[in-house]
């Protein structure tokens, strides 16, 4: 697992991960107009922009991320714009924008190497900093959620969203911890789970995995609804692209590939069907609105790995529209 969707270089350098394989599934043509739906640091946005002449719109809900935009803008003008917003909401902030339909979507989905990288945004545990994680900078932080759920619902969302194990001894120690201290700082947070459930064995040849990391990824996506955002862009997606678009999805853990492998599939029409013994049922649902362009996620070579580690997890999946009417639509 990893908790950055947008490895770095020792220096900083921010390196998007899959570029060359998100590019190739693009396929960016003079002309058409492509949504990047979680700009970031914009390394797909560039690549996209540099590989055609062609107009890219970005949506972020991050601030920071909004700000970083307005250099792109000036870089590539009257062919770049950003929209402040979830990219589940695509639909309605394109129509606001006045845009009808695009000619590809790309999802990269986790938490970006700048809110990684900064302290004082809460993600990490590598540095102390305010118990935050909140990527639109709005709403119930991280530390709302420890100090004031109860201990069943802790667990369950560290054990749910963060697949840790010892998740209710977890939830135990912060509910007995915070009657007395409440918490305030990651330091806090990583020390009590370091504390409940120690480091694991070192195996040789491995990078060691900090404990707490699995409890800070549940609280990330918690707190920023980022599996229930995840649908939405997907169904979203569905509505805005044009027939021919496609879909490119990078994915870090299994519940995030898991939705979206679901979802190709199913509006691929890749259905578990009847047995062979059986006919199949004559209404077997809507026409597919995806056609899927590779059977299988793709990951990242041996060569992306020796410079960006963090791609390990890396997941990559695509579909391309057809002309049938949005399974989200006919379904509402």
């Amino acid at each position: 697992m990893t908790l950055s969707g947008h490895p770095q270089t020792t220096a900083g350098q921010h390196i998007p991960v899959l570029l060359n394989e998100v590019i190739d599934a693009l396929a960016p043509q003079d002309g058409e107009t492509y949504l990047d739906g979680t700009f970031g640091a914009g390394g797909y946005t560039s690549a996209v922009l540099e590989a055609a002449n062609c107009h890219v719109i970005g949506i972020d809900r991050d601030p920071d991320a909004v700000r970083r935009a307005e250099v792109f803008a000036a870089r590539y003008p009257g062919r770049f714009r950003i929209l402040e917003g979830c990219f589940g909401d695509m639909t309605s902030l394109l129509k606001d924008a006045g845009v009808a339909e695009v000619d590809g979507v790309v999802l990269d989905i986790g938490v970006s190497s700048f809110q990684l990288d900064e302290a004082e945004r809460g993600f990490s545990f590598r540095e102390d900093g305010p118990l935050d994680m909140r990527m639109a900078r709005t709403g119930q932080s991280a530390a709302d959620v420890i100090n004031s759920y109860d201990e069943t619902d802790l667990a369950n969302i560290i054990y749910g969203l963060g697949e840790e194990r010892r998740s209710r001894a977890i939830a135990a120690a912060i509910v007995a911890m915070r009657t007395e201290t409440p918490f305030y700082t990651t330091k806090q947070l990583a020390d009590l789970v370091v504390g409940v459930i120690g480091y694991p064995p070192r195996k040789k040849g491995k990078k060691q995995v900090h404990p707490a990391t699995r409890t800070f990824q549940a609280l990330r996506i918690y707190v920023n609804d980022e599996l229930g955002e995840l649908e939405r862009g997907l169904q979203a997606a569905e509505q805005c692209l044009s027939e021919g678009g496609r879909l490119v999805v990078v994915s870090f853990h299994s519940l995030e590939d898991r939705i979206v492998k679901k979802f190709m599939a199913e509006r691929g029409g890749r259905v578990p069907g009847g047995s062979r013994h059986m006919p199949a049922a004559m209404d077997a649902g809507p026409p597919p609105s995806f056609r899927l362009r590779i059977k299988s996620a793709v990951k990242s070579g041996a060569a992306e790995l020796a410079v960006n580690p963090r791609a390990r997890s890396a997941r990559l999946r695509v579909a391309e529209r057809t002309k049938a009417p949005a399974w989200s639509m006919a379904n509402a």
